[in-house]
């Protein structure tokens, strides 16, 4: 059994968008490569991974199961692209705190390379509300936070934002929206909306449905971002989250899609934080300089721009 990674980058880019013709655009390649990739992927595991359907392509059991694999060969190419060009012997420990939705969502991976890359630098992980952050990193009772940067007001907290989340509108496969390219916020508003509340979600939602002088109908607020995949899949609401915490399957399997929204919704923002007036230890340093590499770069951007 052989296959290639552009292969699996095709399976997973279909997998997650639901349609070849969706993974072709976001690929920029033809919908025949993409459709060559799938069939000759199949015929080399000798197993379906996907059922043709009129809306799109949905996963096979086996096709679900593959996904997971896919993802983990495809972090391991990612891993192995974005080490840091030199590797020091650093020592040291270092307190990181972090949001829930930055300790679930991003974290844990990096976490797993920082261990494998410098095993001296002993790094103690804190998850709490970014109020709490703010007051701990004031205090020096903690040494750096990744959290949503675009939460953070004081100016006595240096923030170094990675990269930006955009904001989509989440519908299960069954919505009428669901063929849509995109929906205005006064379409929105006429749907349950499944208000996500962890992490100041909540304040932020209703920021920008307010620039647009509406009001979300508000069926259920929640902090779990699990509870909302599950209760739009489920076509019991919408809501509007980030790409950082999508997944295109809830934990009963079903389909999730994501619209773009007609009218401008802010990105969610993530990085680093520690108090402006710090001098940075070599811990510090080293994690920062890790993480301005694998993001702020301008050749690990480009080359995660064609994965």
């Amino acid at each position: 059994m052989r296959f290639s990674l552009r292969q699996i980058k095709y399976f997973a880019a279909t997998a997650e968008l639901g349609q070849i013709s969706r993974a072709a655009v976001e690929l920029s390649v033809s919908q025949s490569a993409v459709t060559i990739s799938i069939r000759e992927l199949e015929e080399g595991l000798g197993y379906k991974l996907f059922s043709r359907q009129s809306r799109g392509m949905e996963l096979t059991d086996t096709g679900r199961l593959f996904l997971t694999r896919a993802y983990a060969i495809l972090a391991a190419v990612d891993n192995a692209r974005n080490l840091p060009q030199q590797i020091a012997p650093v020592s040291g420990e270092l307190i990181l705190a972090a949001t829930y939705t930055v300790m679930g969502y991003f974290l844990p991976d990096h976490l797993q390379r920082l261990s494998m890359l410098y095993p001296a630098i002993h790094i103690r992980m804190l998850e709490l509300d970014r109020e709490t952050i703010e007051s701990g990193l004031l205090a020096q009772h903690y040494d750096m936070a990744m959290l949503l940067t675009s939460n953070v007001l004081n100016p006595d907290i240096q923030t170094e934002t990675l990269f930006s989340s955009r904001r989509r509108l989440w519908v299960s496969a069954q919505h009428r929206f669901a063929t849509k390219r995109e929906v205005s916020f006064a379409e929105i508003a006429k749907e349950p909306f499944i208000m996500l509340t962890v992490d100041e979600a909540a304040d932020s939602a209703l920021r920008y449905w307010h620039e647009h002088g509406l009001e979300p109908s508000v069926a259920l607020n929640t902090k779990s971002i699990e509870a909302v995949r599950s209760l739009v899949a489920n076509d019991l609401g919408v809501a509007i989250l980030s790409d950082m915490v999508y997944r295109p399957w809830s934990l009963e399997g079903k389909r999730i899609e994501t619209i773009k929204t007609a009218e401008n919704v802010p990105s969610m923002n993530v990085g680093l934080a520690w108090r402006a007036d710090t001098i940075m230890s070599p811990a510090m340093q080293t994690i920062r300089q890790y993480f301005k590499q694998r993001y702020l770069d301008p050749q690990s951007q480009q080359s995660s721009a064609h994965r």
